[in-house]
């Protein structure tokens, strides 16, 4: 049931529990605002930590192209919890326990396969994708290149 998220597609809709197991819909993160979605393997291992404070270390230029940030990976609720409180993470982390929305979406693994891949996906605040960012080791690729996205489809709709 793979079909991969592409850039023009339009975001499907999905609920997911949140760092507080509170079930939240996409949209009412995204309230038609841009939104940067990210898939990252696990929390506190050191690629995705360094993603994670990437985001946070950047959230005030987010904010400042109407952007929300959203994280998703298949950890726990509580893991997603403690996960935000050690590293001051100013954005929703969202559990996606059995893959059910990797899978939805498309979102490939990495390496050969084994791992969950590293996806990030930058959604204007009609819902399409303006861009795919996949760089599975190099975690500051994924704000570097979200920001631009974000700066490019300003200047388009100005």
């Amino acid at each position: 049931m793979k079909n991969n998220l592409k850039i023009g597609d339009i975001l499907p809709s999905f609920s997911l529990p949140n760092q507080h197991n509170e079930q939240t819909s996409i949209e009412s993160l995204r309230r038609d605002n841009n939104l940067v979605l990210y898939f990252y393997p696990k929390d506190d291992t050191p690629v995705c930590t360094k993603e994670a404070c990437g985001f946070r270390n950047n959230y005030e230029q987010f904010l400042g192209y109407n952007c929300s940030v959203v994280g998703i990976s298949a950890d726990s609720p509580e893991s997603h919890r403690a996960f935000i409180k050690r590293h001051n993470l100013p954005f929703t982390l969202l559990s996606d326990i059995d893959n059910k929305v990797r899978n939805q979406l498309g979102v490939p693994r990495d390496f050969l396969g084994l791992l969950s891949g590293r996806y990030t996906y930058v959604i204007d605040k009609d819902g399409v994708v303006k861009s795919i960012i996949n760089h599975f080791l190099n975690a500051s690729k994924h704000i570097t290149q979200s920001l631009k996205a974000l700066e490019d489809e300003q200047r388009t709709n100005h």
